[in-house]
C-alpha cells in the first residue's frame, strides 16, 4: 500500500500552487520586480540626502509650447524635490490656469494677490509668496485667471517683457531656486519667463511627434538670448512619460539624446498614475505617494540637476 504522504508530496510538486499576485511582483526575478526592487534602491539611496548648494541663485523656466508634455508635473515635482533635498526653492506660476499653484495646496481663487498683482507693478514678489504646505522649504508665487488679462494690458507697454525680471531683482530672495511655470505658448508671459531666467529646462514626451515645436521653441531661446538676455541657455531636457516596453519611446529617447546629448538628463520620467492621481489632492507625487515609480524618478531628476551645476 502506498505511503499517504509520499503520495501527497508527488501531488504537490506535480501540480504546484499558483503564485499570488503580489508573489509575483515582489520576485524580483520578473521584470516588475526587478524595477521596484531599483525603485526601492534608488529610494533610500536619496531620501534624506543633503544637495549641494548653488554659489547663487539659479533660475530656470519651465517651458514647452506644446501641450501634454508634463511641463507644469515637472515644475513642481523638481521644486519638491530640491527642497526636500535642504534646498530652499520659490515656484513662480507663470501659466493664468494656476495648475502649479494647485499641485502645491495653495490658494489661486479669483482675487487672491497673485503673479498678476506683481506683473502689473502693484505688488512685489515678496508681498504674494506663500508657503508651501506640504513641503518644507518650498513657495509659491501663485497665478489666478486675472494673469490672462496681463498680456493684453502689457502689449502697448514698454520694457513690457522686463517686468517678471525686474520684479524678481527688486524681490532679492535668499534662496537657492527659483523655477518658473510657464503656460504652453510662445506669448508675452513665456517671453518674460525666458528673459527672467538664466536656464531653460524642456521637458520632451516621449511618444510621435515629440520633437515636434521643439526647433521655434529652440528659435525663439535664441532670439531672446540674442536680443534680451545673453545669460540664457538650454541647460536640462527631461524625458516624460517614459514607457520603457514600446519601441517607439526608446528610439525617441535615443532621439533626444543623439541632438542633446549634455543636456538630457540620465533619468527618464515614467508613466505612472500617481503623477496624475496627485494634483487632484493638491500634492506633488513626491508628497502624495513617495514611494511610487513616478516620485522616485522626480527625486532622481531633482538630484542630478543639482549635482550637473
Amino acid at each position: 500500500m502506498a505511503d499517504p504522504r509520499r503520495e501527497a508530496e508527488r501531488r504537490r510538486n506535480a501540480h504546484p500552487p499558483k503564485r499570488s499576485f503580489q508573489d509575483q511582483f515582489s520576485d524580483d526575478t520578473s521584470p516588475v520586480g526587478a524595477e521596484l526592487v531599483r525603485d526601492r534602491e534608488t529610494l533610500k539611496s536619496l531620501s534624506g540626502k543633503k544637495l549641494p548648494k548653488p554659489q547663487e541663485t539659479r533660475i530656470m523656466t519651465v517651458a514647452n509650447q506644446k501641450g501634454g508634455v508634463g511641463k507644469t508635473t515637472t515644475a513642481v515635482n523638481v521644486a519638491a524635490g530640491l527642497a526636500l533635498g535642504g534646498l530652499r526653492v520659490v515656484v513662480i506660476d507663470a501659466d493664468p490656469q494656476g495648475n502649479a499653484s494647485t499641485a502645491l495646496g495653495v490658494d489661486h481663487s479669483a482675487g487672491t494677490p497673485s503673479l498678476h498683482d506683481v506683473i502689473i507693478g502693484d505688488l512685489s514678489i515678496c508681498d504674494v509668496l506663500k508657503e508651501c504646505p506640504h513641503v518644507e522649504n518650498l513657495w509659491v508665487v501663485p497665478s489666478t485667471i486675472d494673469l490672462s488679462s496681463a498680456e493684453i494690458s502689457l502689449v502697448l507697454e514698454n520694457g513690457r517683457e522686463f517686468r517678471l525680471k525686474n520684479a524678481i531683482d527688486e524681490a532679492d530672495l535668499d534662496v537657492d531656486y527659483i523655477i518658473i511655470d510657464c503656460p504652453p505658448s510662445l506669448g508675452l508671459l513665456t517671453l518674460n519667463s525666458l528673459v527672467a531666467a538664466k536656464e531653460v529646462l524642456i521637458p520632451i514626451q516621449t511618444e510621435y511627434y515629440a520633437l515636434e515645436g521643439l526647433t521655434q521653441l529652440i528659435n525663439t531661446i535664441n532670439v531672446v538670448k540674442q536680443s534680451t538676455n545673453a545669460e540664457l541657455e538650454v541647460s536640462t531636457i527631461l524625458l516624460t512619460m517614459y514607457d520603457k516596453r514600446t519601441n517607439l519611446a526608446q528610439e525617441v529617447a535615443s532621439d533626444v539624446r543623439a541632438h542633446f546629448p549634455e543636456e538630457t538628463l540620465d533619468v527618464e520620467i515614467p508613466r505612472n498614475v500617481k503623477i496624475s492621481e496627485a494634483p487632484s489632492y493638491e500634492q506633488t507625487v513626491l508628497t502624495y505617494d513617495p514611494r511610487s515609480a513616478g516620485a522616485v524618478a522626480y527625486l532622481a531628476a531633482a538630484h542630478e540637476i543639482a549635482q550637473r551645476h
